[in-house]
């Protein structure tokens, strides 16, 4: 890890829960997350987009070089401060989901990646979400699916997450808010990760929480050959279809604004 690395990480706390680029023990996560950005950046070509939740910032500034302008929005002060050092390119904004500081009918896309499954008043976020768009505006979301991340309960065995949503669910928030789905499909390991499920007893996930399960984030000892596997993996080794939805590890969902 070089010494920008470590100081980013250093400087946001890892917890397990916000992905930063270039540490190769998150790269899996990272990839995984960086996926779903490519997969949308179609989406947002010449718009205006806010990310509600941009954690590190990565994924907004991968926003910006199709985006005509994008507001990074956060509620942790150190992250915001963060992102607007790192990424001069974005607006940067730090505030509360609950209520975003936008004026209504002033952006053209809300981006909302892996967050809405930490929220407890999901659907006010739509609301607020829906206000800010403008008539024919996308919301892009992507959340892990519950029928795969905690598969034998309706309580989320993350800490973090409030309540984490099955594909049927997603969709029908989405639509109780005010929303046209336009697409819900779901993210799958594609061939590479999948090679590496087989070469680590069926699941390269659960290989990896092996390791840091019990430990201080941060603080696992990795095993050689496995840190590095991870660290190979890219963006390329997932795969995103409309097919085993029930199946899939992420759901991307776009809805429409009337």
């Amino acid at each position: 890890m070089d010494v920008e690395v470590a100081g980013r990480s250093t400087a946001l706390h890892l917890t397990g829960e916000r992905t930063v680029p270039g540490v190769p023990s998150e790269n899996y996560w990272f990839r995984r997350h960086e996926a779903a950005y490519l997969a949308l950046l179609p989406l947002c070509a010449g718009a205006t987009v806010l990310e509600a939740g941009c954690g590190e910032g990565y994924g907004a500034a991968l926003i910006a070089e199709r985006a005509a302008r994008v507001v990074a929005l956060d509620y942790d002060e150190p992250t915001v401060t963060h992102v607007a050092r790192r990424y001069p390119q974005l607006g940067t904004v730090r505030g509360n989901l609950a209520y975003l500081p936008l004026g209504a009918s002033t952006v053209d896309v809300v981006a909302n990646f892996q967050v809405i499954e930490h929220l407890w008043d999901q659907a006010g976020f739509l609301a607020e979400c829906r206000r800010v768009l403008r008539p024919g505006g996308r919301l892009l979301v992507t959340t892990p699916n519950r029928l795969t991340f905690t598969p034998d309960s309706d309580t989320p065995l993350n800490p973090y997450h409030t309540r984490e949503l099955a594909p049927s669910e997603l969709d029908s928030l989405l639509r109780d808010a005010g929303f046209e789905v336009e697409s819900l499909r779901g993210l799958h390991h594609g061939p590479a990760v999948r090679a590496l499920d087989e070469r680590y007893g069926g699941s390269i996930i659960d290989a990896q929480l092996d390791v840091v399960m019990g430990q201080l984030p941060g603080q696992a000892e990795w095993p050689e050959e496995l840190l590095a596997d991870i660290a190979a993996i890219e963006a390329a080794g997932f795969e995103i279809s409309a097919g085993r939805l029930d199946e899939s590890l992420d759901l991307i969902a776009v809805a429409v604004r009337p």
